[in-house]
């Protein structure tokens, strides 16, 4: 069954365009752009801070003031320089060949500069352990400055899970409440990995089969993703909500059962055969 919740690219130069209006939240937008080599885009100044991530190929960017380039061979390859534009900054990218980004935004009041993130200011670790291991690159997330906006790119080998032990921030159980959204990318192709957003105190739980290129909005709930055993799962995260500056560090709530694998990620685990010979 379709849902609001689950979307898949769309034709055309937008591949993907949430707003707040259309995913029925106060904060996030997000979309996902291609265009053809000597194709432009722009985004005129608003109300809103702005991060723009390169998937692949290469910009010419002018951001008010500010000029430069993104360039990126393959979200599999490399972590991306981010440009983040203070509100008001009107921003125009041009494909100096066939290039993807995504770009995405918050209410801001215009606290911190418009400038180039590099990869060498990102904190980038190894979470979890056994089959939740995943590599988690913080491109624009605490201490990197920003009002409301955090961005997050997750590295996830085949048959890998992330977000687990799952977590929520919708508010319950005294979490900080963010609007996210989930850009998947496999590798091959040609693969389909799992998401899941889910509340225990309401018949909320939904649970999708996501393909390359798809998004999926994560509106409440804990939520988790696992990757098919042939395919290795990449995706990338837009946040932003009531966290402002430095409590952008807040953490989220982790579902209480599921927490005592913290530290004894392969306690347990069985070894082949289990039974018989």
């Amino acid at each position: 069954m379709a849902s609001d919740h689950h979307l898949r690219a769309s034709p055309g130069s937008r591949v993907h365009d949430v707003t707040p209006e259309s995913a029925g939240w106060r904060y996030l937008s997000f979309a996902v752009v291609t265009l053809a080599e000597g194709e432009t885009f722009e985004h005129a100044g608003d109300g809103r801070e702005v991060a723009v991530v390169p998937l692949s190929g290469s910009l010419s960017v002018e951001a008010g003031t500010l000029t430069g380039s993104l360039e990126r061979d393959s979200v599999f390859t490399a972590q991306p320089t981010v440009l983040y534009a203070t509100p008001g900054t009107p921003i125009a990218l041009s494909a100096t060949s066939t290039a993807t980004f995504a770009i995405g935004g918050a209410p801001a009041e215009g606290r911190y500069e418009t400038r180039f993130i590099a990869p060498p200011e990102m904190r980038s670790e190894i979470r979890g352990g056994g089959a939740a291991t995943r590599q988690v690159s913080h491109v624009l997330a605490h201490p990197i400055e920003a009002e409301r906006l955090i961005l997050y790119e997750v590295h996830v080998p085949r048959g890998g899970w992330s977000g687990w032990p799952p977590h929520c921030h919708d508010g319950y159980e005294g979490s900080p409440y963010l609007e996210e959204t989930y850009y998947f990318r496999l590798d091959p192709g040609d693969g389909w990995a799992v998401h899941r957003n889910y509340r225990l105190d309401e018949p909320f739980d939904e649970t999708f089969a996501v393909g390359d290129g798809d998004l999926v909005l994560v509106t409440k709930g804990f939520h988790s993703s696992v990757a098919s055993p042939g395919h290795n799962m990449w995706f990338l995260n837009y946040l932003a909500g009531e966290l402002l500056d430095d409590a952008r560090k807040t953490l989220p709530f982790f579902q209480p059962e599921y927490r005592w694998i913290d530290g004894r990620w392969d306690e347990g685990a069985w070894e082949l055969p289990v039974v018989g010979r």
